[in-house]
């Protein structure tokens, strides 16, 4: 089996690299691959020709326009990679007959309320990334290919930059820290989400009545606040040196910061439908970010 992983260098789809191996032969691209294959979602069209060269049966999207506050001063751009792109790779999915797995957000919704959102609930996404990827989905579903789309939310992972690692910068460096209370979700790890990816995708080709949208996420929420700090106490314990007090860090409302782009207060999303469908465990969100952070700190 020929699976074709686009975004092979993004926090997800490193970790994916990894995961889809024990499926088949995984051809990885990026948007600056060399060679004669085109992963530039910034040209959708030229995404068709590489989708009829490598014929794969699977298709994994882990590109993205990620850049929350950028997108909106640049919302073709963001269209193009959240919307178009994923529209033609749907249709050639079609055409192909391949699955298509592909990653939205929970700011498909208006982050309004305290409940979880279900897979069903309605959306209003505030921003042009919401909207960007909202409209991504809309295209897939309409275009009729095998899909699965797992909504997630606050993705992190030992490569790359992350909310903890800026934390923990800051608690080096600073005596006082001021961290958003107000917003409230569950961090999600990019090595969790490429292990749901591949469990789900191997059994979907066995009961393709799975196909359909699904919310993954890390079991339990917190606020950004109640994040770093956990973060800033696990490596205190570790014997890691930090300027900032366990008393110094200020718990303060999203309007503190100011920023391009409105974000959900409720982030919070229900993996029920996952869990049940597919008999999965989804761990606590501390599980994953301690092992991350034991990665890091050495």
């Amino acid at each position: 089996m020929k699976i074709l992983l686009l975004g092979k260098n993004g926090q997800v789809g490193w970790e994916l690299q990894r995961a889809l191996a024990p499926l088949g032969e995984v051809v990885a691209l990026d948007f600056d691959s060399p060679g004669p294959l085109s992963a530039d979602f910034s040209q959708p069209e030229s995404l068709a020709a590489t989708l009829r060269a490598v014929a794969p049966q699977i298709i994994v999207n882990a590109a993205a326009h990620t850049a929350v506050d950028k997108a909106e001063g640049e919302p073709d751009l963001a269209r193009a990679l959240n919307a178009t792109s994923p529209a033609v790779l749907a249709r050639e999915a079609a055409a192909l007959g391949a699955w298509l797995l592909h990653y939205s957000t929970d700011y498909v919704f208006d982050g309004s309320g305290s409940t979880p959102r279900t897979e069903d609930a309605p959306t209003g996404p505030l921003s042009v990334y919401g909207a960007t990827k909202l409209e991504g989905e809309l295209a897939i579903r309409a275009s009729g290919c095998k899909h699965l789309i797992l909504r997630t939310s606050w993705v992190y992972a030992a490569r790359g930059g992350n909310f903890a690692k800026t934390m923990l910068k800051l608690a080096r460096e600073r005596d006082r820290l001021t961290v958003i209370d107000d917003q409230i979700g569950a961090p999600t790890g990019a090595d969790l989400l490429a292990d749901l990816s591949a469990h789900m995708l191997r059994s979907a080709q066995h009961q393709p009545e799975r196909a359909g949208t699904y919310h993954a996420v890390a079991a339990g929420e917190t606020s950004w606040f109640g994040y770093a700090r956990h973060v800033i106490e696990f490596a205190r314990a570790r014997g890691e040196s930090l300027r900032v007090a366990p008393a110094a860090i200020e718990a303060v409302p999203t309007s503190a910061f100011v920023t391009a782009a409105m974000r959900p207060g409720n982030s919070r999303l229900d993996t029920s439908k996952l869990r049940a469908t597919f008999g999965l465990q989804l761990p606590d969100w501390r599980c994953g970010v301690e092992r991350m952070l034991a990665e890091v700190l050495g």
